[in-house]
């Protein structure tokens, strides 16, 4: 198996586990049991990620960090809306 397709399944793997919290999230317009702090982490290292993968052009690592920055950054947004709505 070519390594471009390994690194396209794990990229599509990790990204798209942030969208079952976001669809929950939604539903359920409850998020209080997401950390901020584990959000915020996680925004950081995936931004040094995409940071890294624009150093080395590779167009996987750019498009799965992007979108799990922008997944990370819904879900924060998301946590203080529902918060503050209550």
């Amino acid at each position: 198996m070519e390594w471009k397709v390994v690194g396209i399944i794990a990229a599509v793997c990790t990204t798209s586990g942030f969208i079952p919290q976001i669809i929950r999230g939604l539903r359920t317009k409850r998020l209080d049991d997401v950390s901020p702090c584990m959000c915020m982490l996680l925004i950081f290292g995936l931004s040094m990620w995409f940071s890294y993968g624009v150093h080395l052009k590779d167009m996987i690592i750019i498009v799965a960090n992007a979108f799990g920055v922008l997944f990370s950054i819904i879900i924060i947004i998301l946590r203080y809306k529902y918060m503050r709505q209550r």
